[in-house]
């Protein structure tokens, strides 16, 4: 019973919007997944459990469809539309991501049903919009983070090396949210105003308003920002944050202390693991503890204050590179001091405070013995529970439940 439930979302199956559905299912929304007859292409993309392809063992679908219910439906087909269009009618949601053009032509789009199904909210999601000059252009989720720019801000200091693409279909998670977030938006208005609407999102547009500083520096002042190691990109470089603990390990130093009380609880780990005497600056920490804060304007024009901005830097560097990097990780984490440990995707799952979060989710599966561990919620909110309470549906597997046939 999540904050969706009573929500009825109707979602063809597709790459591009697939994690919007499972944000809302996965919220309690009934979201009904139509995938063509012997199931949606995705079912094909690898990792499998097992050694073969199989399109019920594929973990992408897995992942993507937790709370699902699904049906097969022929849209090529008279009775396949008629079956759509029912769904449609008692749908609140419609979530598709065809190729602009499709849908109109077999007589199902918006503009088909709107006159008839005047609450309806339709979302689209397509790589640059359903017209205009690109509208048909072949996309990818790399070349939309490519041409996004969202990859042209990661990477590394040594610019000889190309930019790094983000991975975990970065440019459709984007582009779901942007859809889930227009969904909501459009749900409140037709609760207020009776109408429903088509939104549309255009994942190209989604990933270049979240290129953080690179869009608003190119557009406001024609500025390109810099690929830098572990932090963010820039039009000025800006000091290295990623260093070497003393077991060997990688951590990332975050964000130096900006408030007195930051700077005094960086102060106090010094006193507390005997490394005042071998830290100059340490004095410098003290006068930071006696500001309530220092601003990036204080510490570009005044020396004092960059002094204390540069100690702060310094200090992180210096205990991390006295310290095995978990044990530095936490020590940070325990004062409030936001920096961070490089672990490899394993080792992230298994740490302590992600797994007292809840995010490794055990999901039984059909034979009722297996239980699957899954990621958990990427939020996690007071009042908003969020819960996996069944596995992706099989291929047809609830065709008789709502469409009345068997899969």
């Amino acid at each position: 019973m999540g904050p969706l439930s009573g929500l009825r979302v109707v979602e063809l199956a597709s790459e591009h919007a697939a994690f919007a559905g499972k944000l809302m299912a996965d919220l309690g929304a009934d979201v009904i997944v139509v995938e063509p007859s012997g199931g949606h292409r995705s079912r094909e993309f690898a990792p499998f459990v097992g050694a073969e392809r199989d399109r019920e063992q594929s973990l992408w679908w897995w992942h993507y469809n937790t709370n699902k219910r699904g049906v097969t439906l022929d849209l090529e087909q008279h009775a396949g539309r008629e079956s759509f269009r029912r769904l449609s009618e008692r749908a609140d949601v419609v979530l598709e991501a065809e190729p602009p053009g499709r849908l109109t032509a077999l007589g199902i789009d918006y503009d088909d049903l709107s006159d008839t199904l005047l609450r309806l909210v339709w979302v689209s999601v397509t790589p640059f919009g359903r017209s205009g000059p690109r509208a048909h252009d072949p996309a990818t989720d790399l070349t939309l983070l490519a041409g996004g720019g969202a990859v042209w801000s990661c990477g590394y200091d040594d610019h000889d090396l190309p930019p790094v693409r983000g991975g975990g279909n970065q440019a459709f998670h984007i582009g779901s949210t942007f859809a889930v977030l227009g969904a909501l938006t459009a749900l409140l208005h037709r609760d207020r105003s009776g109408n429903g609407q088509r939104v549309e999102v255009n994942v190209n547009a989604a990933v270049n308003v979240t290129t953080e500083l690179a869009t608003y520096e190119w557009l406001i002042g024609g500025l390109e920002v810099q690929r830098q190691t572990g932090r963010h990109a820039s039009v000025q470089p800006s000091l290295d944050t990623t260093v070497t603990a003393a077991d060997g390990r990688m951590v990332n130093t975050g964000v130096p202390p900006r408030s007195g009380v930051a700077f005094r609880s960086l102060s106090v780990w010094l006193d507390e693991l005997g490394l005042r005497d071998e830290f100059p600056e340490a004095f410098f920490l003290d006068m930071g503890a006696q500001r309530a804060v220092i601003t990036s304007a204080e510490i570009a024009e005044d020396p004092e204050v960059m002094a204390i901005y540069g100690a702060g830097r310094e200090a992180l560097t210096f205990i991390a590179s006295r310290l095995p990097a978990y044990e530095f990780f936490v020590g940070s984490q325990e004062r409030g001091l936001p920096t961070g440990i490089v672990y490899s995707p394993d080792e992230a799952f298994a740490d302590p405070h992600i797994v007292a979060r809840g995010f490794p989710t055990p999901v039984e599966h059909v034979d009722g013995e297996t239980a699957v561990r899954y990621p958990g919620a990427p939020y996690r909110f007071s009042r908003s529970p969020w819960a996996i309470s069944r596995p992706a549906p099989s291929v047809g597997e609830h065709n008789a439940e709502i469409i009345g046939a068997a899969p």
